[in-house]
């Protein structure tokens, strides 16, 4: 009976698919990067300021509050509802996607809610939000 006397192969790792990822990462960032020839191509001297701000800016939400009694609040100062159109008709005028955000109290009357929906609607305001909390297990 013959016996093999050879050793046997040792296992090699092949690492050609390996250098081939390797390789289309390398080409996929250089395609990506932005280069900055394109900018230095000009000789500019640009302008320079003491401060800069931007040119328009994203106003904040308006916050509505509803107390229990019903009394409106925009922000911290007391409104009525002809005083909040008038608020609202402004912020609109100045900012055409301008949010409102109603905080109603849990018991206060749906009316009141609901007048200053129709406020909101009678100005073209049509980002609003209403502000509520999530509910407690086994509570209220």
């Amino acid at each position: 009976m013959p016996l093999k006397t050879e050793s046997a192969e040792e296992p090699a790792m092949n690492l050609t698919p390996m250098i081939d990822v390797v390789l289309l990462l390398v080409i996929f960032f250089m395609v990506g990067t932005q280069f900055t020839e394109a900018e230095k191509q000009f000789d500019i001297d640009l302008p320079s300021v003491a401060a800069a701000q931007p040119l328009t800016g994203r106003p904040d939400e308006l916050v509505v509050n509803i107390t229990k009694d019903g009394a409106m609040y925009l922000g911290t100062q007391s409104v009525t509802l002809a005083q909040l159109e008038q608020e609202l008709q402004a912020a609109y005028e100045r900012y055409e996607d301008q949010a409102v955000m109603v905080r109603g109290d849990a018991e206060v009357p749906y009316q009141a809610v609901m007048d200053v929906l129709g406020l909101c609607q009678q100005v073209n305001i049509t980002n609003v939000q209403l502000a509520n909390r999530l509910r407690e297990v086994g509570g209220r």
